[in-house]
């Protein structure tokens, strides 16, 4: 029995089979982590969707489950962040060995006054459990299809028609836009036949998860992330271990690139690799795969009007917990501007700032990504070298450790540059995805995630501008909500007399130190690209 109670989600008849229709103007393509959060992100903007998924329960095996700070603040936005935090396992120190000698450990705690921790460890079937659960919460603006297979789609030019196979029977469905979330493989970019451009890599990992009550790795109760390079047993390869919830723990082990794939998930040869790694400890295995990773991606997420977000635009591999992390980020940029373009408030053309933007971020992840991953499996005698090198100085060289590479973990990508944001100098320049702070009694995240929101820090006038939420830290104002700063947090980071204009998403748009109702408007219109680019600086 796994250890997750999986449950087959019912079948429900689509209006569309009985002559009925749907007026949803977005189709979303896979009920995964990300299609359901662009559901629940478009949902929370009054904006109607529908959901199909050829499956009918959750992720199977705990796939993705390494969540970072920047995607909990999302998941805290869209009503799920607080429910992974008290089911997650939280961890902050990672181990590095060379053999069975330790030789580095990091610490990623970030520094004081934020609401979520660096990282934690949650099974994706959990994180898709409850965004499904939360999903319901919306019935008249998020209908879910399972057991919906999407078996072709046409482009009308101002739309898309989706041809669906159901247990009931054919329809056609027409959207205004598709929004393909169907994952690494995704079956939309295939029958598009678009290039899906990077690097393979041969070498395979055994994925295993086991449960076990007790852990004989000697982290005193408190979780920890353990790497090792040429460990004693296993010996020539690699290994990682994480803990998860319900005393699951994650076991990855290198293999060998000619390792046949069947015969390394039999019992005769996995249970020994397992006892060799935890002693004498009982456990039970719970899940295990074995897989060959990519670092890929679309030249073009925006193909007319179907937009692909997550694994089907952009796989990773996952030492570095980039590909889940980044997939929700790409929900964060694209919810905003598609809602804001449906509902008439900016250009169709605001959504090719989705494509430039994160593709932006796709880059960097499998930049890092693919360093990490050449690092543990060198294509060539100087790689091999370099790494040799590197471990051997690391036993007693400072300088050495920090260069050892077994996945530079996720962190959200800076936009500064590109055209949204209007260019300026400041603690917390504009791109930046905002830094969390207690405020009063809340969450920065929380006062300001969802809508354009003008911040002051310290003593700033904060000009009234239609359509712009006012906030005020630490000042005092009858025209707009206020909120104290005792510990100093919040202003210490972005600054006294600052007036910082946010995006939905999170990120500076703008900063000023004299905000005008005037120069504030034009840095909103210019992140809903409704506006020529501002040729002044405001900061």
């Amino acid at each position: 029995m796994p250890a997750y109670p999986y449950a087959e989600q019912p079948f429900v008849r689509p209006p569309e089979l009985d002559g009925g229709s749907t007026e949803a103007p977005v189709a979303i393509v896979g009920a995964g982590p990300i299609g359901l959060s662009m559901a629940i992100d478009l949902a929370l903007r009054g904006v109607a969707s529908v959901v199909l998924d050829d499956n009918n329960v959750v992720s199977v095996g705990s796939r993705a489950i390494c969540w970072a700070k920047r995607t909990l603040e999302i998941f805290d936005r869209l009503g799920v962040g607080e429910r992974m935090l008290a089911k997650g396992v939280t961890w902050k120190v990672g181990r590095l060995f060379h053999g069975a000698e330790e030789v580095y450990h990091f610490d990623l705690l970030p520094e004081a006054g934020h609401k979520y921790p660096a990282f934690i460890n949650l099974q994706q079937y959990y994180v898709e459990e409850y965004l499904l659960d939360r999903a319901r919460e919306f019935p008249d603006l998020i209908d879910i299809r399972f057991l919906n297979k999407v078996t072709g789609h046409e482009d009308l030019g101002d739309g898309v028609r989706l041809h669906v196979e159901t247990p009931e029977g054919a329809y056609a469905l027409e959207a205004l836009y598709l929004l393909a979330c169907d994952g690494a493989n995704s079956p939309t970019r295939e029958r598009m036949g678009l290039p899906f451009t990077g690097q393979t890599f041969e070498e395979r990992f055994l994925i295993c998860d086991i449960e076990m009550k007790d852990s004989p790795f000697g982290d005193h109760g408190v979780p920890e992330r353990w790497f090792w390079f040429d460990p004693p047993f296993h010996a020539g390869k690699s290994a990682l271990l994480h803990k998860q919830p319900d005393d699951i723990y994650r076991i990855d082990l290198q293999l060998d690139a000619s390792a046949d794939p069947k015969a390394e998930t039999e019992e005769d040869r996995v249970l020994p690799r397992i006892r060799a790694i935890v002693g004498d400890k009982p456990f039970r295995m719970d899940w295990l795969s074995v897989y060959r990773f990519r670092c890929m991606m679309l030249d073009r997420f925006l193909h007319g009007r179907v937009i692909f977000v997550g694994d089907s635009a952009h796989v990773v591999s996952p030492f570095g917990a980039r590909g889940g992390n980044g997939g929700i980020q790409d929900v964060d940029n694209l919810g905003w501007k598609l809602a804001a373009v449906l509902t008439g408030e900016a250009p169709e053309t605001l959504i090719d700032s989705y494509d430039a933007e994160r593709r932006h971020g796709a880059e960097e992840n499998i930049l890092n990504s693919a360093r990490a991953t050449r690092f543990m499996t060198p294509k060539t005698p100087a790689e091999a070298l370099f790494r040799a090198e590197t471990l051997r100085m690391a036993h007693d060289q400072p300088f050495a450790r920090e260069l050892i590479n077994s996945g530079r973990l996720s962190r959200p990508c800076s936009l500064a540059g590109f055209p949204l944001q209007t260019e300026g100098v400041a603690p917390v320049p504009p791109g930046t995805a905002m830094p969390d702070a207690p405020v009063g009694g809340e969450w920065l995240i929380s006062l300001v995630q969802g809508e354009f929101t003008l911040a002051g820090f310290g003593n700033v006038r904060l000009p009234e501008v239609p359509g712009i939420r006012r906030i005020g830290i630490g000042q005092r104002s009858a025209e707009f909500p206020c909120h104290d700063d005792l510990q100093g947090y919040a202003l210490g980071c972005y600054g006294m007399g600052l007036a910082y204009l946010f995006r939905p998403d999170g990120h500076v748009a703008a900063v000023f130190d004299a905000p005008t109702a005037e120069t504030v408007a034009a840095a909103r219109d210019r992140a809903l690209g409704r506006s020529p680019a501002m040729t002044e600086t405001v900061l």
